[in-house]
């Protein structure tokens, strides 16, 4: 058994110290574990929760651990806690006190003193989860805490009782930073990202309350808005028409407490955001914000206020901007952005007596030196880093400056240098860290970010960095030199140089693939490099740098690699690599070994293939089954293997038989299974010796077990399940030392042996040592070689280096590569990419490609002339195919030779065509349900439905309303409230009944005139009424008087009527609508009546005359735009089979039709009635037009061979066409007449319809306005109803509101009675030490009166002496601001102990006056004692009772704070029931009046409180005499006009001269000025000219000689270009001659070929061949044509399903 020791002497619970050390010291609480092992070092870095514990030392959060860096000595301690991960942290550096967290669930903040790091207390409050922020208080013993979800709560802690005096919880709010006023510690400031709250911590005796001030912060732009109370607003706002101006929140109906709170977006602007606070001497805050600015808050009134820089002077402004320009010139040359200097961002802010330090992202320390809202700036050092915060010694002589990226550094403001680093760690996570050779010296870690360190393994120390700036994913440090191998994410691996550890270089790099390194492995001989890659790629290197880290090759294993263990077998001299890869689709592990010879680096060509791949035979590959699923396995030398289970913590042992291989892989059972108390997924990790067994999970522990006995020999917590456990662990060659680094802690730690057995020490020494004997000579030899190589740098041209033999052979390749380019398209992708971004896969790939290209070249040309033969074969074929008859001709198809890639493309193709169809489908179907939930919305739920009616000649037309069918529940309603109204009518009929007989009886002689003011009221009720409906199918009888609408059913009622009334109006307009629209499509029916007719006239005339049509358009007939008809349509109709043929049978059937048609024209009988009556018996009058006369047959000879007969004939012929065109001209003269008729009275009825129109779309007009008018009394109505309501609800939330205000009064009215009694009690108890304090002076006097009177005054005086020492402990310094702060009244203690030391000196006896008895000194000096003591008791009561009474002035404030915000809310409900009031009698009227009673000149509505109403004769007799003096104002105008007219004439010829006046002074002064060249001005202004023009001349022949001798230069650079060109014409003319040879050989080997088959006539056997070809082409053909005819049929039947389908379940 053993376990861990450490250097150093633990720290026990008893507080015991751990003194400083050369490494680390560990203190940490005693355990079983702590027992078992202990911790060498630890390193890390936290960017936040640093913190001074004295003016010398510095503590951290790092992991586990706390650690303590000495600044001077640079020596570090840790503090470990044990509950896992730590939290929160915070330094109290006067106190010597450190106060953490843990993260843990129900966490404990631990006190622990420093330097002993012994624990004072455990505080346990009620956080659940997690601590974010600790402050200590800079007086007295106070702690505050703030916890994170879910109780956000700010707690407040006297650790040294261990009390919680009080807590307050802030649901949601997440604080960033928390800190105590040094100057009163009952005062803290809370920031936020967007928010910045001043607690007070109020004290009554013994009880403590937090009180909050939230601070009010500038908007974005640096503008403090005044506080504006939107719930109870100052003043209250009224608009007579509007009604009363509500809050917010009574308008958004808000009620409850969020009333109060509620703030509408466009009220409230983003304010700054906080970064970084610190307090000031005179208990302000000084803020920076992210918006650049800085902030001063007052705390005793939250008001802040924006510091402005002082403006500089103008020297110092131009030093300035020269500054920042040559700044950002430098920062533009590194690549980053430029700093602003004038607005930094601040992160970070320190306060000290000088002023304040203040640092941001930009990496400067600044120093502001304020006076009052000014500052004056200046730049105190650079760090070149974004800074984090910033921390003052307790001595105030040092400032920390933190960095995001892991730098520390220390500044002076005294002595006002600049930055000295202290720690320079890196801010991202350790990845992995490794033992350099010979391991037990050095060791090297690195980061995700690319950042290796060197480490000395003894203390930690940092000795060296590198910054790779990549992406690391693994290293490895070879055992066999002192070089190390770092993988990347892009597949690169690194070769860094560490032979000497301060200054590590990289010296190689080599591009494996493009897959990322996972892991590297050495063996431990240090001869192969083991790279695994994702996808089962593991490459292997040779380790050695003499061989320049050559890539051997790779191997692909079947699934992805988990974890990799490699043995070495030094006796066989072989290399054993066991993978373990992931099998997904069983639940076990899966094992495959192989095994790599020492001969693979001398004869690589047999171990590895043309493509790099390690061949299956060279290594030996093996596979095993195993019965659990493994995240991790290690062998052992005896076939033994250890696994860590996935599916329960216990891990595995396994024995790999001989039998259980490749070819036959059986399940192999786990031989012993030992459990494992840790938790998460885990790994194993071998020690050098397999003697020890590592194993490591998430919960951050480590086990040590011993492998032959699986005994645990040591546990160690180092890392946390909060930290994400442990990323990776290594054991060093001599087994003295591991290290482990946690997965996302930030820190790497270092174990050590503590107690082991000595037969382990042996062993684990021997290894070393023998492995060490044997790599001694060779480690040397590869160091000599490492430290000769040069430096790699970041350049392109350095990947080619991975393949160095290649590079002789590529030279004589570049012009065969150009070739196959030429020839082949295809293979220009291989050789255009430059081998510089190449991997090393396709380096090997690109090299065989070649290689085969250059073997091959004359195959491949000659297959190149066969395709080319084959191709112009089958072109011939495609054109012989094109000649032959249809019935011959095949398909293109046929022609194709590849039919697989044809029938690939078609699937494909398929494949395309369903993807579309069936997105096709479903748009259709998404566009079918749109149009379907349209449809129901907006046509069939109308019992009206939209139309239009159109004028014929006229742009005019009228659309009816469409309405909707009112619901049952809508009728019901009404219904109700007409009968309501028919009660309410009959009761004031009643009445008013009532009234008349009463007024008959007593006044009846009014009777006439009662009757004219009725008669009156009925001739102006549609005024009254406020609109026409009446007149317009709307019953108004039965609305309510606008007068009487002061409910609110009233008013509700009155809306159900009006909308009745407006229904009934747009229906009965819809009557006379549809009255038109019928009359429209009569006229249209007649139009197209007479259209017949008139297109009969036309063609009975001859006449091409177009003729005038209408129709209904889609907006007259809507119903024609939800049905599509098939001219709309422009896409060829889809048919399918079954359409066809039924298309087919039609055509058919109307093409036999059509021929029985003709056989029966082609008739005799039919033929004769045309030819001579043209197929009718008997000449009807319309075809007189038509009739003509034949002329007789003679007609055609001379008139003078005619005989009489002849004559005869041909004059009655005459007289018979006279008479035909007489009678056709009086026909045409009927058909003309008849056609004007008919379009005259087409032209008159259509212009009566469109009168008809234009009258019922002024009829529309009319009534659209009296629409609006009863549209415009709901709007008034419901308006009326909502400023109800808001009402209601403001009153609502004031009652609420009033009742909060109410309870809080009556605890504040119970904390004040209680407070007196309290303070009544205490004042009692004050008084009685007071009395108590003059008995004892009485007592003193009694005491010694046996003195004499001279010793009795001297004691006297030396009674009443105190001493000079003060009576708090101040610091010695005088840089600390805070120096004069508040005591608190927790420190009476402290104070009498104080006062009590310094009493020592007093009472000695050199102080004794002479002649005094030691005794009675004695009693003396315990008199005195006892008299302070009361002294200070008295003044301590005295402190809390004027707390107390403060505690009860501020309740007393705060009731009648309460009071006076009740008063105002009962204020408040007073004016609300009067506007409630107000607004149910001043009611909205609605009057009509007509154009010129009412003139207003602007839009504004006018007060009309004081407005009557008078006699319309009134305003005319006013307007007539308005316009007689109006005219005569126009006369006298026109006079003036005139007169004006004449004084314009005479300005604007004075203007004229003046302007002329003026073009003269410019030309005049044109002439004096002459222009001046630039030779002139040279002339004028140079003293020596001549000399001037001279130096001109001789730098332009300076110029010209420079040209000169660089052209001659340039020639000769051509001549020997043009000579070496020419060289090269020579060897090519050469190598063409060679060619020229070749080829005539290869003509006559042509020839003779050509003979020998003309020879062999191979003509016959070839055509019978043919033949047979062709035969089976056609039966392809035919076989094609009957699948594709059935494919066919196969589609219209699941077209036809389909189709059945979607009817069944149209839902589907």
């Amino acid at each position: 058994m053993g376990s861990f020791w450490a250097g150093f002497r633990r720290a026990d619970t008893t507080g015991s110290a751990a003194p400083w050390g050369a490494g680390q010291a560990v203190a940490q609480a005693s355990s079983p574990s702590a027992k078992c092992k202990s911790l060498c070092w630890v390193q890390g870095f936290s960017k936040n929760n640093f913190g001074f514990i004295n003016n010398e030392t510095v503590c951290y959060p790092c992991g586990n651990y706390i650690l303590f860096l000495d600044i001077k000595t640079r020596q570090r301690r840790a503090l470990q806690c044990q509950a896992g991960q730590v939290g929160a942290l915070a330094a109290h550096g006067s106190h010597h006190v450190l106060a953490f967290s843990d993260r843990k669930l129900n966490p404990v903040i631990y006190i622990y003193t420093f330097p002993e790091l012994s624990k004072l207390t455990e505080l346990k409050g009620n956080a659940q989860l997690d601590y974010t922020l600790l402050a200590f208080s800079f007086t007295g013993p106070y702690l505050a805490s703030y916890s994170s979800i879910p109780e956000f709560a700010l707690s407040i802690w006297n650790w040294q009782e261990n009390i919680l005096l009080c807590s307050e919880s802030q649901p949601g709010v997440r604080a960033t930073s928390l800190s105590f006023n040094p100057m009163n510690w009952q005062q803290l400031c809370v920031v936020t990202e967007s928010s910045v709250t001043i607690w007070h911590i109020e004290r009554n005796n013994v009880e403590h309350h937090l009180k909050q001030n939230p601070v009010k912060l500038p908007d974005g732009q640096g503008s403090v808005s005044p506080h504006k109370d939107l719930f109870l607003p100052v003043s209250h706002s009224e608009d007579l028409y509007h009604g009363p101006h509500l809050p917010v929140s009574a308008i958004a109906g808000l009620v409850g407490d969020e009333a109060e709170t509620f703030m509408p977006r466009n009220y409230t602007k983003p304010s700054v955001h906080p970064t970084a606070h610190c307090w000031s001497a005179a208990s302000g805050i000084y803020m920076g914000c992210e918006e650049g600015c800085v902030l001063a808050i007052d705390t005793e009134t939250c008001s802040v206020s924006v510091l402005q820089q002082k403006p500089l002077p103008e020297y110092m402004c131009k030093i300035s901007d020269m500054v920042s320009c040559v700044r950002r010139e430098e920062q533009k040359k590194k690549g980053g952005k430029p700093k602003d200097l004038q607005n930094p961002v601040l992160f970070a802010m320190a306060f000290c007596n000088e002023g304040l330090y203040a640092a941001g992202s930009e990496g400067i320390l600044f120093f502001y030196h304020i006076k009052g809202l000014q500052y004056e700036m200046k730049i105190c050092a650079d760090v070149l880093q974004p800074v984090s915060s910033l921390i003052f010694s307790p001595d105030y002589t040092i400032l920390l400056l933190v960095t995001d990226l892991g730098t520390v550094y220390t500044y002076k403001p005294a002595h006002s240098g600049e930055a000295v680093k202290l720690v320079d760690t890196c801010s991202s996570c350790f990845l992995v860290a490794d033992f350099l050779a010979p391991g037990n010296k050095y060791c090297v870690s690195i980061t995700i970010s690319g950042e290796v360190q060197v480490w000395l393994l003894e203390d930690g120390t940092c000795l060296s960095k590198l910054n790779l700036d990549i992406e690391a994913t693994a290293m490895a440090c070879c055992p066999s030199s002192s070089s190390v191998a770092v993988g990347t994410r892009r597949g690169h691996t690194y070769f860094l140089d560490v032979t000497e550890a301060e200054a590590p270089r990289v010296v190689h790099r080599i591009f494996l693939s493009t897959f990322p390194v996972l892991s590297l492995h050495y063996d431990q001989s240090g001869q192969f490099l083991i790279a695994r890659a994702t996808e089962g790629h593991i490459f292997i290197l040779d380790a050695r740098p003499s061989k320049s880290f050559q890539v051997l090759g790779y191997v692909v294993l079947a699934g992805e690699v988990l974890d990799l263990s490699v043995v070495s077998d030094f006796k066989n001299d072989l290399v054993e690599v066991v993978a373990l890869l992931n099998v997904a689709e069983i639940q076990r592990a899966r094992l495959e070994v192989f095994y790599l010879s020492s001969a693979l680096a001398t004869e690589n060509d047999k171990y590895v293939n043309e493509q790099g791949m390690l061949k299956t035979s060279a290594i030996k590959k093996e596979q095993y089954e195993l019965d659990y699923p493994l995240s991790s396995a290690v062998k052992l030398k005896d076939n033994i293997v250890y696994g860590y289970s996935t599916c329960s913590p216990f891990i595995c042992k396994y024995h790999l038989s001989e039998e259980n291989m490749l070819e036959d892989p059986s399940v192999i059972l786990s031989e012993k299974r030992t459990p494992s108390n840790q938790f998460g997924s885990g790994f194993l990790c071998l020690s050098p010796n397999s003697r020890w067994l590592a194993s490591a999970a998430e919960d951050g522990v480590v086990c040590i077990y011993h492998t032959s006995t699986m005994d645990i020999l040591a546990q160690k917590h180092c890392h946390s399940y909060q930290g994400g456990g442990i990323r990776s662990m290594v054991f060093s060659l001599d087994g003295k030392f591991i290290l482990v680094n946690g997965a996302n802690d930030s820190a790497l730690v270092c174990l050590k042996w503590k107690k082991i057995q000595e037969i382990e020490v042996k062993e684990a020494a021997f290894h070393w040592q023998s492995l060490h004997a044997i790599l001694n000579k060779s480690t040397s030899n590869e160091n000599i070689v490492l430290k000769s190589m040069a430096e790699w740098h970041f350049d392109a041209e350095s990947t080619s280096e991975s393949l160095p033999e290649e590079t002789s052979k590529e030279a004589p390749l570049k012009s065969s590569n150009v070739e196959v380019t030429k020839e082949d398209g295809n293979a220009t992708s291989l050789y255009s990419a430059s081998t510089n971004d190449m991997t090393w896969i396709d380096q090997k790939i690109k090299k065989v490609i070649r290689e085969e290209t250059q073997r091959f070249a004359n195959q491949k040309k000659e297959l190149q002339m066969g395709m080319e033969k084959l191709r112009e074969t089958i072109q011939q074929m495609i054109h012989e195919n094109e000649q032959v008859p249809d019935i011959e001709k095949l398909e293109q198809q046929e022609f194709n030779l590849d039919i697989e890639e044809q029938e690939r493309g078609q699937a494909e193709a398929e494949q395309e065509v369903a993807r579309v169809r069936w997105e096709i489908e479903m748009e259709n179907l998404a566009n079918r349900y749109l149009h379907n939930v349209i449809k129901d919305e907006c046509w069939d739920a109308m019992c009206v439905k939209g139309r239009t009616v159109k004028c014929f000649h006229m742009a005019c037309e009228v659309k009816n309303y469409p309405l909707k069918k009112r619901s049952e529940e809508e009728l019901k309603t009404l219904e109700k409230v007409l009968q309501l109204k028919k009660l309410e009518t009959a009761n004031l009929k009643v009445q008013k009944e009532n009234l008349e007989i009463e007024s008959e009886t007593v006044l009846p002689k009014d009777k006439g005139e009662k009757a004219e003011e009725v008669m009156a009221d009925g001739g102006t009720s549609c005024c009254l009424i406020g609109s026409l409906s009446s007149q317009y199918g709307g019953d108004t009888s039965i609305l309510y008087h606008q007068w009487d609408l002061h409910t609110r059913e009233q008013k509700v009622h009155q809306i159900v009527l009006l909308k009745d009334i407006i229904y009934k109006v747009k229906t009965a307009f819809n009557k006379e609508f549809d009255k038109v629209a019928r009359q429209k499509e009569q006229e249209i029916a007649r139009v197209k009546e007479r259209n017949l007719r008139i297109q009969e006239i036309l063609a009975q005339l001859d006449l091409q005359v177009e003729v005038w049509e209408t129709d209904l358009t889609d907006d007259e007939i809507p119903e024609r735009v939800l049905t599509v008809q098939d001219s709309e349509i422009k896409a060829e109709k889809y048919l399918t089979e079954q359409e066809r043929e039924k298309a087919e049978m039609l055509a058919k059937l109307e093409m036999e039709r059509n021929l029985a048609a003709m056989v029966l024209k082609d008739n005799e009988r039919i033929r004769a009635l045309n030819d001579m009556m043209g197929g009718v018996l008997e000449v009807k009058k319309e075809d007189i037009l038509k009739i003509d006369i034949p002329p007789p047959p003679f007609i055609s000879k001379p008139e003078y061979t005619w005989n009489n007969e002849e004559k005869k004939i041909f004059r009655e012929h005459e007289k018979k066409v006279k008479e035909l065109d007489e009678e056709k001209e009086k026909f045409r003269r009927a058909l003309e007449n008849e056609l004007k008729k008919l379009e005259d009275s087409i032209r008159e009825t259509t212009q009566n319809f469109d009168e008809c129109v234009c009258k019922l779309s002024e009829k529309k007009v009319k009534l659209e306005m009296v629409i609006y008018q009863e549209e415009l009394k709901i709007v008034n109505l419901i308006y009326a109803l909502l400023l109800d309501e808001e009402l209601n609800t403001r009153e609502a939330g004031l009652h609420n509101y009033l009742t909060k205000k109410q309870k809080e009064k009556v605890k504040t009215a119970r904390t004040i009675q209680t407070t007196k009694q309290k303070i009544e009690a205490y004042v009692d108890t004050y008084e009685n030490a007071i009395a108590e304090e003059k008995n004892l002076e009485r007592g003193f006097t009694k005491a010694f009166a046996d003195l004499p009177d001279i010793l009795r005054d001297e004691l006297l005086q030396l009674y009443k002496q105190r001493p000079k020492t003060p009576m708090t402990e101040m610091l010695p310094d005088t840089a600390n601001p805070y120096g004069d702060c508040s005591a608190s009244a927790e420190g009476y203690k402290d104070a009498v102990a104080l006062l009590m030391k310094a009493m020592d000196e007093l009472d000695g006896p050199e102080h004794m006056p002479n002649g005094l008895d030691l005794s009675i000194w004695k009693h003396f000096c315990l008199a005195r004692r006892n008299k302070m003591k009361s002294e200070e008791l008295v003044k301590w009561r005295a402190l809390t009772l004027t707390e107390m009474q403060a505690f009860l002035q501020r309740r007393m404030d705060e009731d009648k704070k309460i009071k006076s915000e009740i008063e105002d809310i009962f204020q408040e409900l007073t004016w609300l029931q009067e506007e409630k009031v107000k607004l149910q009698l001043n009611l909205t009227v609605q009057f009509l009046l007509k154009q010129g009673q009412v003139e207003l000149e602007s839009t504004e509505i006018p007060d009309y409180a004081d407005a009557i109403l008078i006699n319309r004769s009134v305003i005319e007799e006013l307007n007539c005499s308005i316009m007689a003096q109006g005219e005569k104002k126009i006369a006298s105008m026109v006079q003036c006009k005139d007169f004006s007219k004449g004084i314009f004439q005479l300005e604007w010829e004075h203007k004229k001269m003046r302007m002329q006046i003026e073009d003269l002074k410019q030309k005049a002064q044109d002439i004096v000025t002459l222009p001046i060249s630039k030779d002139c001005q040279l002339f004028l202004t140079v003293l020596d000219y001549d000399s001037c023009t001279t130096r001109h001349i001789s730098g332009m022949e300076q110029t010209l000689d420079i040209m000169d001798k660089l052209h001659r230069k340039n020639v000769k650079n051509c001549q020997k270009r043009i000579k070496e060109l020419e060289k090269r014409i020579s060897l090519e003319e050469q190598a063409n001659y060679k060619l020229s040879l070749e080829l005539k050989e290869k003509l006559v080997s042509v020839s003779e070929r050509r003979h020998i088959c003309a020879a062999a006539d191979t003509q016959h056997v070839s055509q019978k061949i043919a033949k047979q070809r062709y035969r089976e082409i056609l039966k392809q053909k035919h076989l094609r044509g009957l699948v594709k005819e059935q494919e066919e049929q196969f589609e219209i039947l699941q077209a036809e399903v389909e189709r059945l389908r979607l009817r069944t379940y149209p839902v589907l």
